[in-house]
This record gives C-alpha cells, sequence and structure tokens, in this order.
C-alpha cells in the first residue's frame, strides 16, 4: 500500500511539473498579433505627349496595409500611418485605394512637366540622334512586414526610383509601431538617456565586422565617408533577437556599397534599454 502511494505521488508530482514547464514555456511564446491586411497592386505607364515612340515613365506599387483589428481606433491611425509613411503627408486620412489612385495620377502628372523640355531638345537634334535616354523614368513602391508579434508591428517602406540619371536610387524606410495605442515606438521610446555614445560604439564595430575590417577607422578605405558619419539614425526594426539599423545609400557611404543593415542583439544592449519600453517583452524573457 505504502508503495502505491508513493508511486501515485510520484505520477502526480510528475503530472503537475510537466504543467508547470508547459505553462512557463507558453508564456515566454510570442503569438502572432490579431490584425489582418490587404495588398493593392498597381502598375501605370505614360508615354511623353501619349505617343508610344517616345519615353515613358513606369509605375509600380504593391502597398500592403491593415484591413482589421481588435480595436477600430488604433485601426484607422494604423491605416493612416501606413499610407503617410508610404506616400507622403498630402495623402493624410485619405483611403488606401483612393491614395494610391492619387499617387499615381500625381506620379504621372509630374513626369508630363518634362514634355516642353523634351520637345524643345528634341527639336534640336539631328533625325539619327536621340533625346530620350534621359527621359526614362521607373518608381517601384513597395512595403514589407518585418515583425508583427507582441502588440508590436514592424515593417519596412521600400522604394526603388530612376530619373534618368547614371543609375537608379534605392531606400529603406523603417517603421515601429505600438498596436496597444497605434503610435510610433522610436529610440527615445527604447533607449536610455545618454543612448547616443555607447550605441554609436557599437554599430561603428559591428559596420566593422560586416566589411571585416579589423580597425573602424579604415572603412573609409573601402567606401565609406568615415566613422564620425555613422550615428543611431531612427531608421530601426525590431523582432524578438534585436533592434536592426538600416542605412541608406550616400548616408554613410558610397554609392557601390549600398544599404548597409546592422543588427544589434538585445544581450549587447541591454544596460542601455528602458525596463517599462514598449518592446520590453520582446528582450525581458
Amino acid at each position: 500500500m505504502l508503495h502505491s502511494n508513493i508511486k501515485t505521488t510520484s505520477i502526480l508530482a510528475i503530472f503537475f511539473l510537466s504543467v508547470v514547464i508547459c505553462s512557463c514555456k507558453k508564456n515566454t511564446e510570442t503569438k502572432e498579433n490579431p490584425i489582418k491586411f490587404e495588398t493593392i497592386t498597381k502598375n501605370a505607364s505614360y508615354h511623353l505627349f501619349d505617343k508610344e515612340k517616345n519615353p515613358n515613365c513606369e509605375l509600380e506599387i504593391a502597398f500592403t496595409y491593415p484591413t482589421e483589428y481588435t480595436d477600430n481606433n488604433i485601426l484607422k491611425e494604423i491605416q493612416n500611418k501606413f499610407i503617410v509613411s508610404a506616400l507622403g503627408e498630402d495623402y493624410i486620412n485619405e483611403n488606401p485605394q483612393k491614395a494610391i489612385e492619387k499617387y499615381i495620377k500625381s506620379y504621372i502628372d509630374t513626369y508630363k512637366e518634362l514634355e516642353p523640355d523634351f520637345q524643345k531638345e528634341s527639336e534640336s537634334l539631328s533625325d539619327d540622334e536621340d533625346p530620350g535616354a534621359w527621359y526614362y523614368y521607373t518608381e517601384n513602391l513597395s512595403n514589407d512586414i518585418f515583425f508583427n508579434q507582441a502588440k508590436i508591428l514592424s515593417y519596412t517602406n521600400r522604394l526603388e526610383t530612376y530619373t534618368g540619371g547614371a543609375h537608379g536610387a534605392h531606400a529603406y524606410n523603417n517603421h515601429v509601431i505600438d498596436l496597444t495605442t497605434g503610435k510610433w515606438i522610436t529610440e527615445e521610446d527604447i533607449f536610455v538617456e545618454g543612448y547616443t555614445e555607447p550605441i554609436t560604439k557599437l554599430l561603428i564595430e559591428k559596420i566593422a565586422e560586416l566589411n571585416q575590417v579589423d580597425d573602424p577607422s579604415k572603412l573609409n578605405e573601402i567606401g565609406y565617408f568615415g566613422i564620425e558619419e555613422i550615428q543611431p539614425n531612427g531608421n530601426i526594426l525590431v523582432n524578438e533577437q534585436g533592434i536592426t539599423y538600416t542605412f541608406n545609400e550616400y548616408e554613410i557611404a558610397a554609392y557601390a556599397i549600398g544599404v548597409t543593415k546592422v543588427l544589434l542583439p538585445y544581450d549587447e544592449i541591454e544596460l542601455y534599454l528602458k525596463k517599462e519600453s514598449p518592446i520590453a517583452q520582446l528582450f525581458n524573457k
């Protein structure tokens, strides 16, 4: 009988221990936020003077935006942030579909302003000369959801443009939203006061590592403008791993270097993180 009780007690102990372990594991897991998205895809093109033989502009848009959320007021604010961050202040409070249509019209109308210059240049050239090389324009506008968990929404707006120059341009603009309030989350919300100097030092070290440079001062030898140009720029993404900084073309380096992305893991920056930060649940596990 005693042996039976001991056996029963052991089984119960193992059962309750398993429940505790499972509960702890469940509490540390992050789940996707209850927010739904749709994507508006549009393509537009226009030839100067509406003649197919002439140069043209081409616009491609793949705009993802939130359509459903548990709080309608916050949803409205988030939608507006997506629109303004991608298209600009001129489209504030616009319906997403209408905003995209207006943006397309504005893009083509702006391109049409080249017509007088194109006409003038065409008239001054001989029949075998082509004035069109500098009049072909393209734009590709899109966005990507980077992280969507723990009441945090982090995304990137991507803009690729060509306006007749030697090469195109690429820009990646990052954003982080607190889904409990619908507000932006900034560096100042995440880091303690005086964070700039230590985070700058870490960014420089990480960029040197990425480029396999043993001395950060040598970064200028491979195309960076100099370590004095590198500092926190607010262009951040967050996820469960850490904070990612993006430095766009010409921001800290020559065009040939391209975009520089730097991940700062939480365990390397924990001294500079606010305990009451909106993203605290991501690093206080």
